[in-house]
């Protein structure tokens, strides 16, 4: 049975926020408010815990799941020659929208899918996803919705689509930005893949950036 916990208040969150931090050491899922929309979220380096949200949203192997980290220093942890672009990129809109697709540090002990050497990661600019992804460290995670339908604003909305697949939602209110982050393609010339939060205005402003419509 799912638990729906108020995570509004910082000052009250604690038990909430602690629940989702052993649900997730047990193997389980987590619904979470972000900046961008609701996500749901899996240890990323549990396989079978990243296969159970794949299989509650409905989505194959192919749709490898992006991980959220708590910390900008935890992109060279997870990703290999990160160029200078990405860091500007990084410094500039983290915590934020924008989600970078880097080569992954090929040691890690994980499996996201059919990543083909590559991690999608973001930082959240949301208090209650920091606070528990720094208790959790790095977590593989999705938009919370079924796939097909729309992206989640409340956890409400998560609930109905995603049910008891997910052991406990923090329900943080309303998501603030109700748009999925912008996707940014690092692993060669950088461009765009996916248009969101972060306009490729704002993108050109710190790096050289090519937009959807330049995809070869």
């Amino acid at each position: 049975m799912s638990a729906v916990l108020d995570c509004t208040d910082p000052a009250t969150w604690g038990p909430s926020v602690d629940q989702a931090v052993h649900a997730i050491s047990r193997g389980g899922l987590v619904v979470l408010p972000t900046d961008t929309v609701y996500g749901i979220g899996a240890d990323a380096f549990t396989p079978d815990a990243v296969a159970a949200l794949l299989a509650a949203k409905g989505r194959g192997r192919q749709m490898p799941p992006p991980v959220l980290v708590p910390d900008v220093r935890t992109l060279d942890g997870l990703c290999t020659d990160v160029p200078d672009e990405v860091r500007a990129l990084v410094e500039a809109f983290w915590p934020g929208g924008l989600t970078v697709i880097c080569r992954s540090q090929p040691s890690l002990a994980w499996d996201l899918g059919e990543t083909r050497g590559t991690v999608a990661v973001r930082m959240p600019d949301h208090p209650a996803a920091l606070a528990l992804l720094r208790r959790t460290g790095p977590l593989a995670v999705s938009s919370a919705n079924r796939t097909g339908r729309p992206a989640a604003t409340t956890a409400a909305d998560a609930h109905e689509q995603l049910g008891d697949s997910v052991a406990v939602y923090l329900d943080g209110g309303v998501a603030p930005g109700g748009v999925a982050s912008t996707i940014v393609d690092a692993t060669g010339p950088l461009r765009v893949v996916r248009t969101g939060a972060i306009g490729l205005e704002r993108l050109r402003e710190v790096a050289d950036v090519a937009g959807p419509e330049q995809a070869p």
